[in-house]
């Protein structure tokens, strides 16, 4: 056998024949119309997370058992894995009937021969790593269940792992059957196992719902294996984050808060500076490139993708945002944006849907654009707002410039082309197109084309009518001023 087909035949004895994901429970400590795991972290959903850790062991097959807002979780589900078999739980309460539910209908389609490994729905800091390590310790020690279990300082609501003298597993004791001296304890069940799939079987055929409550345990699944004569052992990790669920919104913060430490830390070590971990937040779908620098408070969201060199924040918000490389992002809030290499964007900007900005470009300060293209070089200094329009090259954009695409009924587009120069308070009434090398003078108001390097402007002759304010606004402040400072020009002449 080549050193190829060895590696290929450890790795397919490695991959289990099915992976149950439980995913029915109702999560009511969340306290929220969205099922529980359903909520996020870092841009993906507790479940999502979940089924990329399993989907990572590349199992023969895989199961998730819901219940709770069924339809709502089985389209979430599809959307996430369309090849999952959405398993239904019935009546009867617990984990062990839970994955009972998920063999039948495992079994239904081909009977299911080897390793099944058992995971939950809102255990996102769970990784492939840790689960190859599951299936490696239960199929290298041909046992009959392997647990995962964690030491924790305080194991109170958690089932105890009970061990005999030679170490492998006696049993699990969940907290409200546990003795006092039981719940001295501190190494816990994490819920997560490997099974062999004949004593699952066998196994969750004798399991009652004789307990406190009242529910069809899975632990109990252990105890009858080893009754049985088949090895029951542990797989203790030191990563207790990876077992830890989330039932209430305050859990699942701490879990949100670790998972984005872990995704900055991960970025740093890819070459990423980021100057504050403590208030930078990183979706796990966000892409970035070796020596790009992110500035104190920033947060990146979604597809958002950043190219070397470039610099984001601080204070910036950005989702499904791409930034070419070297460009500056600064105080911005944005999405559904690309934004091109060299160009530079705020501070206190406002990036909608369908912006993109060419390289070397820039979009200053207290500008919004939306379904705005701008070509090389262009900018957008300050103050004003671009929406569905096309800017060319090299135009300069100036002061306070609107494009008025709205009519009350329909939106129209401007034409702006290459080398424009616009006076400050220029208003473009769509649709207009105004032609390359054209010029726009201070407060131009235009609604109709501009031809190739013309000169646009409409501002009446300015009138001044002496004491309008005394005659029109009596008593005022200004009328008061107005009226001294005319009686100073009287006495001074």
């Amino acid at each position: 056998m080549s050193p190829q087909d060895a590696s290929s035949a450890t790795s397919a004895s490695a991959q289990p024949a099915a992976v149950v994901v439980l995913a029915a429970g109702a999560g009511t400590r969340m306290k929220s119309r969205t099922p529980k795991i359903l909520h996020e972290l870092g841009g993906i959903s507790m479940v999502g997370h979940a089924l990329a850790a399993a989907r990572g062991l590349a199992p023969e097959r895989l199961a998730v058992v819901v219940r709770h807002e069924r339809d709502l979780v089985a389209a979430h589900l599809a959307a996430l894995d369309a090849s999952a078999l959405i398993v239904d739980q019935d009546e009867v309460p617990g984990t062990g009937r839970a994955v009972q539910a998920a063999l039948d209908a495992l079994d239904a389609e081909a009977p299911v021969a080897g390793t099944v490994v058992v995971t939950y729905g809102d255990v996102p800091l769970l990784t492939t790593e840790l689960l190859e390590e599951l299936v490696a310790t239960h199929e290298g020690d041909a046992n009959a269940v392997t647990v995962l279990t964690a030491v924790l300082a305080d194991a109170a609501g958690y089932g105890r792992i009970l061990r005999e003298a030679d170490g492998t597993v006696a049993g699990i004791r969940e907290h409200k059957d546990a003795t006092d001296a039981e719940r001295e304890i501190r190494e816990i069940n994490s819920g997560i196992y490997a099974f062999d799939a004949a004593v699952l079987r066998t196994a969750l055929g004798q399991v009652t719902v004789n307990n406190a409550q009242g529910e069809m345990y899975l632990t109990d699944v252990l105890s009858i294996a080893r009754a049985a004569g088949g090895r029951v052992a542990a797989v203790v990790t030191e990563d207790r984050w990876q077992v830890e669920g989330a039932n209430d919104r305050v859990q699942l913060a701490a879990l949100g808060a670790e998972h984005n430490r872990r995704t900055v830390e991960g970025w740093m070590r890819a070459g990423v500076t980021v100057v504050d971990p403590a208030t930078t937040w990183i979706d796990s779908t966000v892409v970035l490139a070796e020596d790009v620098t992110i500035l104190p408070g920033t947060q990146l969201h979604g597809a958002t993708t950043v190219a070397r060199d470039a610099v984001v924040g601080p204070d910036s918000s950005l989702t499904d945002v791409a930034i070419g490389e070297g460009a500056h992002v600064t105080r911005t809030h944005g999405s559904g944006a690309i934004i091109g290499e060299g160009a530079s964007v705020g501070p206190f900007t406002y990036l909608r849907a369908g912006t993109v900005l060419g390289a070397d470009g820039k979009i200053g300060a207290f500008y919004e654009t939306k379904n705005v293209t701008i070509g090389r070089g262009s900018k957008l200094s300050h103050l004003g707002y671009a929406g569905d329009a096309e800017i060319g090259e090299d135009t300069n954009i100036g002061c306070g410039n609107i494009t008025a695409n709205y009519d009350g009924v329909n939106k129209h587009r401007t034409k702006i082309g290459s080398g424009v120069r616009t006076g400050s308070n220029t208003v473009f009434v769509a649709p207009v197109e105004i032609g390359d090398g054209a010029y726009s003078g201070a407060g131009a108001v235009i609604r109709k084309d501009v031809p190739a390097g013309a000169l646009t402007l409409n501002v009446a002759a300015q009138r001044n009518v002496p004491g309008w304010v005394e005659a029109n606004r009596p008593g005022s402040i200004s009328a008061e001023l107005a009226q001294a400072s005319a009686t100073a020009d009287i006495s001074g002449a």
